[in-house]
């Protein structure tokens, strides 16, 4: 009989008590009191885990007390030795593949930096007096992704968190300043040549204009519709609205309606002298600075470019001032600016093409089908696609400029909140920016600067740690 009880009590036992927390084990339970066991039979006598003190993060947790680390009884002296926050992303190694972007030879690269952080074990030696503890680095991955709960100010891991505790990843650039003023989407950005003024235009229905200095609001222009393109040309700021584009001068303060458009007026764009207006009706509206002294508008309509079957969402302006326009329809087409006639039509996309851009004899385009494609003029005078990068979400814009290098950098923005950085031609991630929301509108400016808007109304300032030398045509 005592046997059996004895058996009872033993099973009783094993069934109370509780079994030892993983989270201890690996030195980061931030719980207290925890209900799991912290302690371990299986760990060496030599062990000891720093499992309850309290993590370097922004915001106390609130069931989580801060604790010192107290020498365990009958054991030699122990030291408390700090985790280290990693420093920089080191260089992974790149494979020997090679292809050809625009007739140039680039290194494909996979995964180009990793980061890693320190685990800590706390062990005892018996040979060192003055320094009772050693560090067992354990390298971490580390993920490129924003922690969603640092973006909240809830993450309880601080250092350790395997996701990034910043707004930005990589080398040569910083954030100044967030602008919230808007209550919408920040749907473009202008900054004319010469001017210390900063103007944005949002779907809240208004264009704010700022002080370049000091970051201020200096005024808001309500357009009492909402502002869905925004540029700017010598003294002259264009914003597109449903069915009109608004059009004032800064030195005068004149203000003018261009009507003609159907539905809302999604790009603009100028060049040659013509400003064009890609409309919700598929069609392209050109106008010219009017030549009749005495005409109420100094900007009269010269034409209509049709082609489109869907909304016009995205212009461009090559260097042969050929003018290039994107669709809802899948579609890029070229058009002739002397004639204003469609010379060529580009079908390299199976989605919206929502943004152009031409770098030097090239043009590129992105679409919400995950790609940018590459087009190269053949001797033929054909526009054919020489490369394809692939994004894992919709690319929704892109931007370039010049590092301090001079070397060509893309901006490409992308569904999920982020906008990667690529060095032409090789594509090599140079790193990536981080939102709230995805961006809309992006703007470069003096001495390194740029600025993006994003869907939530936030405008950034951004700046590149060297001034580059001069942006992206």
């Amino acid at each position: 009989m005592a046997v059996i009880t004895t058996t009872r009590r033993s099973e009783r036992f094993r069934r109370t008590t509780p079994p030892t927390c993983k989270y201890w084990l690996a030195g980061r339970c931030n719980r207290n009191p925890c209900r799991f066991s912290h302690s371990s039979p299986t760990l060496p006598s030599n062990a000891y885990y720093n499992g309850n003190t309290t993590y370097k993060h922004s915001k106390q947790p609130t069931n989580c007390a801060s604790k010192t680390l107290e020498k365990p009884a009958n054991r030699a002296p122990m030291a408390v030795v700090s985790v280290e926050k990693p420093t920089k992303c080191e260089p992974m190694a790149m494979s020997d593949e090679k292809i050809t972007v625009c007739g140039l030879e680039a290194v494909s690269v996979e995964e180009p930096t990793k980061c890693v952080q320190k685990a800590v074990l706390i062990e005892k030696t018996a040979d060192v007096e003055d320094v009772d503890t050693v560090i067992a680095e354990a390298p971490v991955e580390k993920s490129r992704s924003i922690c969603k709960y640092w973006m909240t100010d809830t993450c309880v891991h601080g250092d350790l968190c395997q996701n990034l505790h910043s707004w930005f990843y990589g080398d040569g650039f910083s954030t100044l300043a967030r602008l919230h003023e808007h209550k919408k989407a920040v749907t473009g950005i202008a900054l004319p040549a010469g001017s210390d003024k900063l103007y944005s235009g949002s779907t809240d229905g208004t264009v704010r204009v700022w002080d370049c200095n000091t970051g201020r609001c200096l005024g808001v222009i309500n357009l009492n519709s909402e502002v869905t393109s925004l540029v700017s040309e010598g003294s002259w700021i264009f914003a597109g609205v449903k069915n009109a584009v608004k059009a004032w001068n800064i030195q005068t303060g004149a203000d003018f309606t261009l009507d003609g458009p159907m539905g809302q007026v999604l790009s603009l764009n100028v060049g040659n002298d013509i400003l064009l207006a890609g409309a919700e009706d598929g069609v392209i509206y050109a106008w010219r600075v009017s030549s009749d002294p005495k005409a109420e508008s100094p900007f009269e309509l010269v034409a209509t470019l049709s082609g489109h079957t869907k909304p016009v969402v995205c212009l461009a302006i090559g260097c042969y001032k050929m003018p290039y326009s994107g669709s809802m329809d899948h579609s890029i087409k070229v058009w002739d600016l002397d004639t204003l006639q469609c010379t060529m039509t580009l079908n390299g996309h199976s989605d919206v093409v929502t943004s152009l851009i031409c770098w030097d004899h090239y043009l590129l385009s992105s679409s919400s089908d995950c790609t940018v494609n590459v087009w190269v003029c053949t001797e033929e005078g054909i526009l054919k696609v020489a490369y394809t990068h692939t994004e894992k979400n919709a690319v929704l814009g892109l931007y370039g400029m010049t590092d301090a290098e001079a070397k060509p950098i893309l901006f490409c923005s992308c569904k999920g909140n982020s906008v990667r950085m690529y060095e032409l031609p090789t594509f090599l991630e140079r790193g990536r920016l981080f939102t709230r929301q995805e961006i809309r509108s992006f703007e470069i400016g003096p001495n390194g600067l740029f600025f993006t808007g994003d869907g939530t109304g936030l405008l950034n300032v951004w700046k590149w740690l060297e001034e580059p030398k001069v942006p992206c045509s």
